[in-house]
């Protein structure tokens, strides 16, 4: 019983009264794709920029995954 009469109108004993419920912030898929792209080149190796290339083949950072992966072939 003590629960129920800390509970707001809602029902829920947690939420604030007056406040919508809190989302993160969406990240910017630009940076996110930038960061696998640094990851795959300090990886350095050709098995992370393929993965690079299948999940962003369309992104300007693909050809850079490309090249990445002729240079490697040498």
């Amino acid at each position: 019983m003590a629960s129920k009469a800390n509970a707001d109108e809602s029902g829920n004993a947690n939420a604030k009264a007056g406040r919508a419920p809190s989302m993160p912030i969406a990240r910017d898929p630009a940076v996110a794709v930038a960061e696998e792209f640094e990851a795959a080149r300090r990886t350095g190796t050709r098995q992370a920029f393929e993965l690079f290339i299948a999940r962003h083949g369309d992104d300007p950072l693909a050809e850079q995954a490309r090249a990445e992966l002729k240079r490697l072939s040498r």
